[in-house]
């Protein structure tokens, strides 16, 4: 097993869990100790799931939305939020013909884990049948956090590991852990190291227990700060992160990263361009994520479909240190969504959609996609203040 020598910080408690103070690794006074990055039972299998999912060509489709949200969702078409519809729609999406040739992973929520088709067909075998990878929102939400600027945190350790083992056993291998840091907000250094402590100790319960973890501290659109900003506030996170990471021991070549990419925030006078998006986006992850990491898998946060695609793209212009790709939700779903509106005769239309979009993400992983013939429905901003999933 290999060893690093890392700074040992203070520790402290925190939302009553042990909490490592992330400012004193950086004194000097404090004595050096040696941290061992464990090769864990899983390590092999870690490895080869993140491959597989940082594949050419291919990204994440993110249907992970709570039942709350997805019924804000089907309520947009007239649909009553129920299991059957929440079932219909993600039925329409995981069954996509030639799906599998754009999407490499699939983040589901737990109830979709556990779902069939109506012909009885589970939604875990159907992804398999198509080589996507089947993954698992595994965080309880975001609470407000004690003692910040009126800042949240995400629970969920709390049985996390007998969780994550259930959902392997489901066939589940990978899985996500959603945090947000908010710049109007501050944010505090509570928040971050907060934020950055959760998802260092989630990463190493999931695998420890199988399952390749998506590394999730979403920097909110929200804002009219300008887009450097957002680079010293994504640049301050991310090294928390990953000391952290270091800290839990957490293999870097078995995680893959779920970055925001590095906008001005969404009320800013001043509109970026995608290849400015794509230097400042690049700039952060070339100084903070090391190029063990195997993955980049962009969320989307509000931005046009086009939009997100158009930034992809301006980053795959030339070669990086890992594979940078999409996990998106609402810039794949929201035209299908449209396209469907409830009707079992616009299923075939609406799934023809969902590929057209994964088709275009596929395209700007490899760096080849043109905007040209792009409908106005997938230009349009999907950006809500205090958004919540």
């Amino acid at each position: 097993m290999a060893s690093v020598t890392l700074n040992a910080p203070s520790s402290r408690w925190i939302g009553g869990s042990r909490q490592l103070n992330r400012r004193a690794a950086f004194r000097p006074e404090i004595r050096r100790v040696a941290a061992t990055v464990r090769a864990g039972s899983y390590t092999e299998e870690l490895l080869q799931t993140a491959k597989s999912i940082a594949s050419p060509g291919r990204g994440i489709l993110a249907i992970d939305e709570s039942n709350a949200t997805c019924g804000k969702r089907l309520a947009s078409i007239g649909l009553d939020n129920t299991e059957a519809n929440r079932q219909a729609y993600r039925q329409l999406l995981l069954t996509a013909p030639g799906l599998g040739e754009y999407i490499s992973g699939a983040i589901l929520f737990e109830e979709t884990l556990y779902q069939s088709t109506v012909d009885g067909t589970k939604f875990v075998d159907c992804l398999r049948a198509k080589k996507i990878v089947p993954g698992i929102k595994v965080d309880k939400g975001l609470v407000p956090l004690p003692g910040s600027n009126n800042e949240s945190w995400c629970q969920g350790l709390d049985g996390l590991a007998s969780r994550c083992a259930e959902y392997y056993k489901q066939g589940a291998r990978f899985a996500k852990w959603r945090t947000v840091v908010s710049i109007p907000c501050g944010p505090s250094a509570l928040a971050v190291e907060e934020a950055a402590w959760g998802l260092a100790r989630y990463a190493a319960i999931a695998q420890d227990n199988g399952l390749v973890p998506i590394v999730e501290p979403e920097i909110l659109l929200d804002g009219d700060h300008a887009i450097e900003r957002t680079l010293e506030v994504a640049e301050n996170v991310w090294a928390a992160v990953f000391f952290y990471l270091a800290q839990n021991n957490v293999v870097f070549e078995g995680i893959l990263l779920k970055p925001s990419m590095v906008t001005p925030g969404a009320e800013h006078k001043e509109k970026a361009s995608p290849e400015k998006i794509a230097k400042y986006t690049l700039k952060m992850l070339k100084r903070r994520v090391p190029p063990a990491v195997p993955g980049i898998m962009f969320l989307s946060g509000g931005q046009s479909e086009v939009e997100a695609t158009l930034n992809l793209n301006a980053m795959n212009q030339s070669a990086n240190p890992w594979h940078v790709s999409f996990s998106y939700a609402r810039a794949l779903q929201n035209t299908v969504l449209k396209t469907w509106k409830g009707l079992p005769e616009n299923a075939d239309a609406a799934q023809k959609a969902l590929l057209i979009r994964a088709k275009a993400n596929s395209l700007a992983q490899l760096g080849r996609y043109s905007a040209d013939g792009e409908e106005e429905e997938a230009k349009k901003g999907m950006f809500q203040k205090g958004y919540t999933y």
